[in-house]
């Protein structure tokens, strides 16, 4: 009878352990995101930067888990330093608060205007700019303003330009991309703006738009493209290294999700290393 409870208890107890083994959690990639910035990224309908971190986190064989915060100041702050989370997507290159990986693809400002209206706007210097309502994103009033704010005033554009805050009303759904809705509404006629927004609200089904890329040589001295990575703590140098790797061994598919999104790229100025 003794050995029957023996043996009963012994499987029992193996069972168990098999249980809390399979149910033991895997690996998970914790991404900071906002919850509302499409085409970028929301809790409601993907985009382009949650499609980004699922392919990352199919490569290190984990899931994904958010922390959703608005990206407004102190977003790394509450969110990466908090160490609520592990990676930001879509970070440029050398943000001082951060460690960066390799940059995964390089954008930069661009005119948006309306296919119909067959503006053909390419460069800073068109002369029809001082004419027609230009709509960019304003930051603050502290002289940190969007490089085309500056690149406008300094060639005295200034009364025909129509600021929309980069942060825009958060009550409604992608609040940052009411500048280019306002180019659909025909409110103004061309907007100055972050090409991966512009070329990310244009979604297919919807009013045809026409983004062009800003040319970087526009303004000496004035940055107008930017290379994007992942970023992470600045003491996570292990974490960086592995996304450095999957973001090299996934590099196909994430340029499919971005020409999917319609996110405008430019080439690289010099070599982009890959991993560390």
């Amino acid at each position: 009878m003794t050995s029957t409870i023996a043996a009963r208890y012994s499987i029992m107890t193996i069972l168990l352990l098999t249980l809390h083994a399979d149910a033991r959690p895997g690996r998970t990639l914790r991404i900071c995101a906002d919850p509302n910035n499409l085409p970028f990224s929301s809790q409601r309908t993907p985009g382009f930067e949650n499609q980004i971190a699922e392919v990352l986190a199919r490569e290190l064989g984990a899931t994904v888990s958010y922390t959703w915060w608005a990206q407004r100041r102190g977003f790394v702050r509450n969110t990466l330093a908090a160490e609520s989370c592990d990676v930001v997507i879509g970070v440029p290159v050398g943000l001082g608060s951060v460690r960066t990986t390799a940059p995964y693809y390089r954008s930069a400002y661009a005119f948006v205007s309306r296919a119909d209206r067959a503006l053909a706007v390419h460069s800073l210097d068109d002369p029809r700019l001082r004419r027609w309502k230009i709509g960019v994103q304003l930051v603050g009033d502290n002289g940190t303003n969007t490089p085309p704010v500056h690149a406008l005033a300094r060639r005295g554009i200034i009364d025909n330009v129509v600021g929309y805050t980069v942060y825009g009303d958060y009550a409604r759904r992608s609040p940052a991309a009411e500048v280019v809705r306002a180019v659909v509404d025909g409110r103004i006629d061309v907007a100055l703006v972050w090409g991966p927004l512009a070329g990310g609200s244009a979604r297919p089904g919807a009013t045809p738009l026409v983004v062009t890329p800003v040319d970087e040589a526009a303004d000496a001295g004035l940055a107008m493209a930017f290379d994007i990575a992942a970023g992470v703590r600045r003491a996570d140098a292990g974490l960086a290294a592995e996304l450095d790797h999957a973001l090299a061994r996934r590099h196909a598919e994430i340029e499919r999700i971005l020409d999917a999104w319609g996110v405008p790229r430019v080439a690289s100025p010099g070599p982009v290393e890959v991993a560390r």
